[in-house]
């Protein structure tokens, strides 16, 4: 089954300097994605960990204070991936997460679900 494309964005009262951190390091990640995070080969693949149960993704891009892109072991190809895109207005200076993500099409609203939750996890780590 096609996998449908999910894009989400939430607004941040955070730098994006500390925002990048808690989306692209494993000990930021391990605050509010999962209960640890660990990576191995250089940051090239990294080991999320919830209720004992691992999963791995590799790396498929990243930028500062910008982006950083995965792709879960068991997505096939690089049309399925998971990403964190952090967006600065340039009038307000306001920071917002932009998160791309691809579900099954009786998963997406889950999917949704799931993300906004994390994101309020997030946000009371961040204070924002």
């Amino acid at each position: 089954m096609e996998k449908e494309q999910i894009n989400l964005e939430f607004s941040f009262k955070s730098s994006p300097k500390i925002l990048y951190n808690r989306l692209s390091s494993p000990s930021g990640l391990a605050e509010w994605f999962a209960d640890d995070v660990n990576f191995e080969n250089q940051y090239k693949t990294y080991i999320f960990i919830w209720d004992g149960y691992e999963t791995r993704a590799e790396v498929l891009g990243k930028k500062e204070f910008s982006y950083i892109r995965f792709r879960w072991e068991e997505d096939e190809g690089e049309d399925y991936y998971f990403e964190f895109r952090i967006n600065i207005d340039d009038l307000t200076g306001d920071v917002a997460l932009v998160i791309t993500d691809f579900a099954e099409p009786d998963e997406k609203e889950d999917a949704i679900q799931l993300w906004e939750t994390q994101i309020e996890q997030l946000k009371l780590v961040l204070g924002s």
